[in-house]
């Protein structure tokens, strides 16, 4: 596929987030107009791409031998340089029959989960530069979040936000414009599903697939008990016979299921906050924690972070949006927050 006339037809300024589960785009002046998930399927044989988001998240599990659908990011970063250009190109082409705009092509602001390496980031900007664009800056994907939400970023003052996304979690410390403390923690929304899958193959001698761990985990799934116990059939292979079978999981399965990856991604936070300066992490006990991201929707995951780390615990409006909305932010004001972006001291030739 070529989608380089796109550069050629598009006019407005973009803001994406590209991460692991799903892409996100923000176009100037009219809001977020994608979300779709980051999955390209390919035929095998022909090496043609034969769907993109969508249309090859609903192959997944479903595909014939020869067609294979992949995640061209895997934590946060480029997995498969050709298959995310492909997929960046075909989402630029979709926001143009979307906006039917016309003339030169565009900035970008792109969210990089933090401590990503100069490599990994030339990756991400050579990707979306070859799929059209003009310029391409890059922010932290917490530093983004945190413009998102409304953070005030420039003030002295401690800030402490969570983003929870598909593939990693990025946690940070901002005050003054900078990141004070941070970590990058590869337990997730799809951390997860691959615990559930583990645990239902193991305590029920079922194979699940990704989508039904998803789905079981958004319905029932919970990280600490709330009210009744709910259930939810679940239908998989059985790994004895061979043949399909259905049992009833219940929330109780769920929270025993992720229960290992929940309490590293609480003692992940504590230790952020155990190595931040005194003066900012009182500040943070008294403004609280921000978390955002898909992941952090998870049920009951607010109250038991702020039982486990004594700390008010706020969940932001539309967490999902929080990260994209941030690139839009900047893109508004690009030089008041020229100071955020990552230099691309990567590209710059040797001395």
């Amino acid at each position: 596929m070529n989608w380089g006339g796109f550069n050629k037809i598009f006019s407005h300024d973009v803001g994406i987030d590209l991460g692991t589960h799903s892409t996100l785009i923000y176009i100037k002046g009219k809001g977020i107009v994608l979300v779709e998930p980051s999955m390209v399927a390919i035929n095998q044989k022909t090496g043609r791409v034969v769907a993109v988001g969508t249309d090859a998240s609903q192959m997944t599990g479903r595909t014939p031998a020869h067609i294979q659908a992949i995640k061209p990011l895997v934590g946060g970063v480029i997995s498969n340089f050709e298959m995310a250009e492909e997929m960046i190109g075909y989402f630029f082409k979709k926001i143009v029959e979307l906006s039917g705009s016309k003339i030169v092509r565009p900035n970008v602001v792109v969210s990089v989960p933090s401590g990503i390496t100069n490599v990994e980031r030339r990756a991400v900007r050579d990707a979306i530069k070859n799929a059209g664009a003009r310029e391409v800056h890059v922010v932290e994907g917490p530093m983004a979040a945190a413009i998102g939400v409304n953070m005030p970023i420039y003030e002295p003052v401690g800030n402490m936000i969570v983003d929870v996304g598909g593939g990693t979690t990025d946690i940070a410390v901002i005050s003054l414009g900078g990141v004070v403390n941070s970590k990058n923690l590869h337990i997730a929304g799809e951390t997860f599903n691959q615990d559930i899958i583990a645990y239902v193959r193991d305590e029920f001698k079922i194979l699940l697939g990704e989508k039904t761990a998803e789905e079981v985990k958004l319905t029932i799934g919970t990280v600490l008990k709330q009210g009744d116990s709910t259930e939810a059939l679940i239908r998989g292979r059985d790994l004895v016979t061979g043949l399909p079978r259905e049992v009833a999981i219940t929330d109780s399965d769920i929270r025993e299921a992720i229960a290992g990856s929940v309490a590293l991604f609480i003692d992940a936070i504590k230790e952020v906050l155990e190595e931040t300066p005194p003066e900012v992490v009182s500040d943070i006990m008294r403004r609280g924690i921000v978390i955002v991201g898909g992941g952090s929707l998870i049920k009951g995951l607010r109250e038991l972070l702020e039982k486990e780390i004594e700390i008010p615990i706020f969940l932001a409006e539309e967490p999902q949006t929080a990260v994209v909305r941030g690139t839009g932010v900047i893109l508004d004001d690009i030089s008041r927050y020229q100071d955020i972006l990552i230099d691309n001291e990567d590209e710059l030739p040797p001395r």
